[in-house]
C-alpha cells in the first residue's frame, strides 16, 4: 500500500530522568533522586508518530512546534527518528513532561511550558498532504491543534480512514472518522458515563453513546491489560483480549499512542475494523511487554511487531545482524494440515527465523490446474503469518522460486521429506542455494497428509452427502 500515515496532533517534549534512590531528604519527607541518565523523546502526537516510524513506516506528522530550544529538540528528534515534520507555528514555549523515575517507578512528574497557545493555520502543504494519506492518526493531547478551523476541515474532507485518538479536554471528532480509541477514563469523561456496573457494561453503553454523539464508525475502547471492547454498529460489543497474559509491565506510557497507529496503519492497508483493532491490540502489548517508552532507548531482541506485519527483509536484517542462520521454505499451503505444520515446525528448528515463499494464485494454477487454488493467496499468507514457527511470508508470481531465493538468499534451504528418498533427484533449487554456500535439506513429512487427498476426500464426502439427501 502506497502513501504516508499521517500523524495530526500536540507534540511535547518527554524527558525521563532515571536514577537510584537511597535516602530521604533531611530538610523534608521526600525521596533523594541520585540522577544516573537523561533522555529525551517526542511525545504526544510526536510519540505515536516515531512509534510508526521505528517499524518502517513513513510517517508524516502535523504539528505545532514553539520557537524555543524545546521546539528544536523536538524538530532534530523527530527528523532523526525518520518523520517528516509539517509544522505550524505555535505562539508561547513547548509543552514540557519530566518524570523522575527510579527502579522502573515514576516518582514525580514536572509539567513546563505553561497553558498551551492556538496554533497559525495550516499551510497549503499540510492540506496537500491530508488529501493524500494512506491513513491519517489524530492524537489529541488537548493542547488545541486539532480545534484549529481549517485543519478539522481539511480532516472532515479527507479520504483516507481516520482514527482518532481523543483527550477529556479537546474536541469532538470531525464527523466520518472511522474509529475513536478513548480509554475508558477517558469515555467516561466525555460521555459524563457513571460508571455503573462492569467494566465491560461501562465501556459497551458508553462506547455506543459516543459513537452516536459524534458519529463516528465505531468506538474501540482500551482496557489496559484486558485489551480492547469495539463497539460498532451492531448490537454485540467485540471483546479483543491481549494474545498472552502480560506478566511484567515496566512501562505503559504510549501504549495508547502504539494502539492507535497500528489501528490507522490497518485500515490504510484494507483491513476491516475488527481485524485492525486485534492487531492494534497485540501490537500495544509487545509494545508494554518490552519496556514501553522506556524500552525505545534499548535494542530490543528480535522486532515487536507480529510476523504478518514484517517483510522478509527486515526479518532477514535483524537476523543476520545478530550472525543467525536464515531458513526458508517453499510450497503452495493451499489448504493447511498436519503436514504442513510439521514440516514448518521442523524447519524452523534449523535456524534464527523461518521465511515462507509462497505460491501466488495464478502459480498455483499453473501447477495445480484451474480449480486450484481453494484459498486466495491473503488467505494462506496470513494463516501461516499466524503460526509461531513462521517469521515472514512472501508471495511470488513465477513457476519456480529461484528468483525470490536469489533475493533472499538463506542459509538453509528446507522441504518436506516427501521429496526425500532413495533415487530421488536433487532439488531444481539446490544449485542456486550452492551459489552462496547454503544448504538444501528435507525434514520429516507427517505420512498420508497431502492437499490434493483433503480436497478429494471433502469432494467425495460432498458427493455423498448430495446424494444422500436427493
Amino acid at each position: 500500500m502506497t502513501g504516508r500515515l499521517v500523524v495530526v496532533g500536540d507534540t511535547l517534549l518527554d524527558r525521563d530522568v532515571t536514577g537510584t534512590v537511597n535516602r530521604i531528604c533531611p530538610d523534608a519527607p521526600a525521596p533523594v533522586l541520585d540522577e544516573r541518565s537523561a533522555v529525551d523523546r517526542p511525545g504526544g502526537a510526536g510519540l505515536a508518530a516515531l512509534l510508526a516510524a521505528a517499524h518502517g513506516t513513513e510517517v508524516a506528522l502535523v504539528t505545532g512546534l514553539a520557537g524555543d530550544a524545546g521546539g528544536a529538540r523536538l524538530a532534530d528528534l523527530l527528523s532523526t527518528a525518520g518523520v517528516d515534520v509539517y509544522p505550524l507555528r505555535l505562539p508561547g514555549a513547548t509543552g514540557e513532561k519530566v518524570r523522575l523515575m527510579a527502579g522502573g517507578q515514576t516518582l514525580l512528574r514536572l509539567d513546563r511550558g505553561g497553558e498551551p497557545q492556538p496554533p497559525d493555520e495550516p499551510p497549503e502543504a499540510v492540506l496537500e498532504l491530508l488529501s493524500q494519506a494512506r491513513a491519517i492518526l489524530v492524537s489529541d493531547y488537548g493542547r488545541g491543534l486539532v480545534r484549529q478551523p481549517v485543519l478539522r476541515a481539511a480532516l472532515a474532507e479527507a479520504s483516507a480512514p481516520i482514527v482518532w485518538d481523543p483527550h477529556p479536554r479537546g474536541p469532538a471528532a470531525v464527523p466520518g472518522v472511522r474509529l475513536t480509541t478513548p480509554n475508558l477514563a477517558e469515555l467516561r469523561h466525555l460521555t459524563g458515563d457513571a460508571g455503573g456496573g462492569s467494566a465491560l457494561s461501562t465501556a459497551t453503553r458508553a462506547g455506543q453513546e459516543l459513537r452516536r454523539r459524534w458519529r463516528v464508525g465505531a468506538v474501540a475502547v482500551t482496557m489496559g491489560p484486558d485489551g480492547a471492547v469495539l463497539c460498532h454498529s451492531g448490537s454485540t460489543p467485540l471483546v479483543v483480549p491481549p494474545p498472552t497474559p502480560l506478566d511484567r509491565v515496566e512501562d505503559t506510557c504510549g501504549a495508547g499512542d502504539r494502539f492507535a497507529a497500528s489501528a490507522a496503519l490497518a485500515l490504510g492497508d484494507g483491513a476491516a475494523i475488527s481485524e485492525a483493532v486485534g492487531m492494534a491490540v497485540a501490537a500495544a502489548s509487545e509494545y508494554v511487554a518490552t519496556g514501553g517508552a522506556t524500552g525505545l532507548h534499548r535494542a530490543p531482541d528480535r522486532d515487536p511487531r507480529p510476523a504478518a506485519a514484517r517483510t522478509a527483509e527486515q526479518v532477514l536484517a535483524t537476523v543476520r545482524a545478530d550472525g543467525g542462520t536464515v531458513v526458508a521454505t517453499g510450497g503452495c499451503f493451499d489448504v493447511l494440515h498436519a503436514g504442513h505444520v510439521a514440516t514448518l515446525q521442523a524447519a524452523r528448528r534449523l535456524g534464527d527465523c523461518l521465511v515462507v515463499c509462497l505460491n501466488s494464485d495464478r502459480g498455483v494454477r499453473g501447477l495445480k490446474g484451474p480449480d486450484r487454488p481453494v484459498n486466495p493467496e491473503e488467505d494462506r499468507a496470513r494463516l501461516l503469518a499466524a503460526l509461531d514457527c513462521v517469521d515472514a511470508v512472501v508471495v511470488f508470481d513465477e513457476p519456480t522460486p529461484h528468483q525470490v531465493l536469489a533475493r533472499l538468499r538463506p542459509d538453509v534451504w528446507v522441504k518436506g521429506g516427501d521429496y526425500a528418498g532413495d533415487g530421488s533427484p536433487e532439488l531444481p533449487e539446490a544449485e542456486l542455494i550452492h551459489r552462496w554456500g547454503g544448504k538444501v535439506v528435507t525434514v520429516p513429512y507427517l505420512a498420508g497428509r497431502s492437499t490434493t487427498a483433503t480436497i478429494s476426500a471433502a469432494r467425495q464426502r460432498g458427493l455423498h452427502l448430495v446424494r444422500g439427501a436427493v
